[in-house]
C-alpha cells in the first residue's frame, strides 16, 4: 500500500507499540504445549504443506472428537467450560498470540452489554466489533497486502457476526417484554433474549470450538438450546419427540468436505487465477500477456474453472465444521408438533449443487455462505426497510478493504436489478418448474455473469481487477445494462386475475 511517508511513520511507530506488548500476551498462550507446535512443524516440513496452513486444517478436523466428548458431557455449565476452553485452545493452536483479540472483543462486548440501556445496544455493540474488525483488516493490509498468511481476522469475522446479532437479539428481547416490538423484532422473536446470559455460557457461544474457525454463526440461542438440553428434552427431562443419531449427519458432510479438498488442491493446481509465483507482485494469470494470447472462450474457461476450484477450498472449511456442530447436535432442527425431527439446517452453511447449478442471484446467494446470509438478512436488510446497498456495503466492510471486494459488491446490485425486472417481465411466459429449457438457460446466464462479477473478489487489487473484465471486454456490465434498458421497454404482463376482471 502507497501512503505518504508521514503516514507511513505514524502508522510504523503505533505498530511498533502494539507489538511492544506481544511479551505480556504471550504467557497467555497456555493451551498449547510446545512439543505440539514442534510436531506439526514437523509434518509441515515433511509434507510441503505451509505451518499455518496445516494448522488451520488440523484445527478443524480436532472439531470432530472434541465434538464427540462435548455430546458426551453433562448439560449446562460443563458444555460452556469445555466450548470455551477448547475454542480458546484451537485460536492458539492456530494463531498464537493473536488469540487475545477475541478474548478482548468478548470482555469489552459484554461490559457493553451488561451497561449500556437497551435501546442503544443494537448501535454501540455493533459500531464497535465493525471498528474492531475493520482495524484488523486494515492491520492486515498494511502489513501484507496480497498475502494470504493465517491471523486473527478470520476468527475476528465470525465473532463479529456473534455479538452483531447478540446485540439485536437483547434488543429485540427489551422491545418484546414492554410490548412496543416492531416487524423485525417479531419477526426475530425466536432469537430474542430476555436477560443477558451468564459469562460462562457467553464465553462458550463466542469461542464455541466447533464454529471458531469456518463458522457458521448462529444465535445465541441455537447454542444455548444445544448446551442446556432443551432442544432435546422438556422441562420434566422427557424427550421432545424420537432423537435422532448423529453419525450421518456428521460422517455426510465431513466426507464431502475431503472431496471438495481434492479438487480444490487438484484444480487449483491446474487453473491458479492467482500468480503461483508471486501472487504479491505479479499480476493474476487471467490478466498475464502469455494468458491474453489466447482464444477468448479458453480464458473464460480457464476462469470458470479456476474459481470454481477456488470456491472449493471454502465448500471444504464450510461443510467440515457442519459435520462437527451437528455431532453435539447444534446443527439439529429440533422436532415437528408431532415429535418428528425436522432436519440438519442449522449449522448448514453451503449447499454446494444449489449453488453451482442456481437458476437465479436469490437462490445463489441463499445457499452460498448462507448464514452471513441470514445475518445480513435479519440484522441489516430488514432492520433497514430492505436496502440492498446497505447489505452490500456492510457485507463489503466485513470482508475488508480490497479493491475488488467493492467492485465485485457495487456491481451485483446491476445484476439483481436485472433479475428482479426479468422475473416481472419474461418470467411470467415460462414454467417456474425446475429442468425445463428456460430453467437450464437460467442456470447458464445466472453463472456466466456472475462468474465475471465474482472474479473481481478473488483477485483483489484494482488493476488485476480491472484487467480481467476489460479481458473479457466488460460484457457483464455493457449486457447488463443494455438487458435493463430493453426490459423497461417490454410490456408487464397481465396476472391471470387481472385478465379475469377484465373479462367479468
Amino acid at each position: 500500500m502507497h501512503l505518504p511517508e508521514a503516514v507511513t511513520s505514524v502508522l510504523d511507530a503505533t505498530l511498533e507499540n502494539i507489538y511492544s506488548l506481544e511479551k505480556y500476551v504471550a504467557p497467555t498462550v497456555v493451551l498449547v504445549p510446545p512439543f505440539v507446535s514442534e510436531a506439526v512443524q514437523g509434518l509441515s516440513d515433511q509434507i510441503g504443506f505451509d505451518v499455518e496452513t496445516l494448522s488451520y486444517v488440523l484445527g478443524l478436523l480436532l472439531c470432530y472428537p472434541c465434538g464427540m466428548i462435548m455430546n458426551s458431557m453433562p448439560f449446562g455449565k460443563a458444555r460452556h467450560f469445555f466450548s470455551f476452553i477448547l475454542g480458546a485452545f484451537l485460536l492458539q493452536f492456530t494463531i498464537g498470540v493473536q488469540w487475545i483479540h477475541h478474548m478482548i472483543t468478548s470482555l469489552v462486548v459484554y461490559a457493553l452489554f451488561a451497561f449500556v440501556p437497551r435501546n442503544k445496544v443494537q448501535i454501540v455493540v455493533p459500531v464497535f466489533v465493525m471498528v474492531y474488525m475493520t482495524l484488523g483488516h486494515l492491520h492486515r493490509q498494511y502489513i501484507n497486502y496480497l498475502g494470504w498468511d493465517l491471523d486473527f481476522t478470520g476468527a475476528q469475522m465470525v465473532i463479529t457476526q456473534k455479538l452483531f446479532m447478540m446485540a439485536f437479539n437483547l434488543h429485540d428481547g427489551d422491545l418484546l417484554a414492554k410490548g412496543n416490538a416492531d416487524r423485525a423484532a417479531k419477526k426475530c422473536e425466536k432469537y430474542a433474549l430476555k436477560e443477558l446470559p451468564g459469562l460462562l455460557e457467553y464465553l462458550g457461544y463466542t469461542f464455541c470450538f466447533a464454529s471458531m474457525l469456518a463458522g457458521p454463526a448462529y444465535e445465541f440461542t441455537v447454542y444455548r438450546d444445544a448446551c442446556d438440553g432443551s432442544l432435546l428434552y422438556d422441562k420434566d427431562g422427557k424427550p421432545r419427540g424420537k432423537i435422532p443419531g448423529t453419525l450421518v449427519p456428521s460422517l455426510l458432510p465431513f466426507l464431502k468436505s475431503f472431496l471438495l479438498l481434492g479438487i480444490h488442491v487438484g484444480l487449483g493446481g491446474m487453473f491458479p487465477l492467482l500468480d503461483p509465483t508471486d501472487s504479491q507482485k505479479n499480476p493474476p494469470v487471467l490478466a498475464q500477456e502469455d494468458f491474453l494470447q489466447n482464444p477468448w472462450f479458453y480464458r473464460y474457461g480457464y476462469m470458470w474453472i479456476g474459481l470454481f476450484a477456488t470456491r472449493c477450498k471454502y465448500y471444504f472449511a464450510w461443510l467440515n465444521a457442519e459435520g462437527a456442530n451437528n455431532l453435539f447436535y447444534a446443527g439439529f432442527e429440533g422436532f415437528d408438533e408431532k415429535g418428528e425431527p425436522k432436519g440438519w439446517g442449522v449449522a448448514s452453511n453451503v449447499d454446494v449443487l444449489g449453488f453451482e447449478l442456481a437458476p437465479n442471484l436469490s437462490t445463489l446467494s441463499k445457499d452460498w455462505n448462507k448464514k452471513t446470509s441470514l445475518w445480513l438478512t435479519r440484522y441489516v436488510y430488514i432492520r433497514t426497510g430492505g436496502n440492498l446497498m446497505a447489505v452490500y456495503m456492510l457485507s463489503a466492510f466485513w470482508h475488508g478493504f480490497y479493491p475488488g471486494y467493492y467492485l465485485f459488491f457495487l456491481s451485483v446490485p446491476l445484476l439483481t436489478f436485472c433479475e428482479r425486472l426479468a422475473k416481472k417481465k419474461i418470467s411470467p411466459y415460462f414454467s417456474d418448474a425446475r429442468w425445463t429449457p428456460y430453467d437450464f438457460f437460467c442456470m447458464f446466464v445466472t453463472s456466466f455473469f456472475v462468474e465475471y462479477t465474482v472474479s473481481a473478489f478473488i483477485i483483489l487489487q484494482l488493476d488485476g481487477a480491472i484487467a480481467t473484465w476489460k479481458s473479457h471486454y466488460f460484457f457483464g456490465h455493457i449486457l447488463s445494462i443494455g438487458a435493463y434498458i430493453a426490459m423497461t421497454l417490454l410490456p408487464t404482463p397481465k396476472k391471470p386475475e387481472d385478465a379475469k376482471k377484465k373479462v367479468q
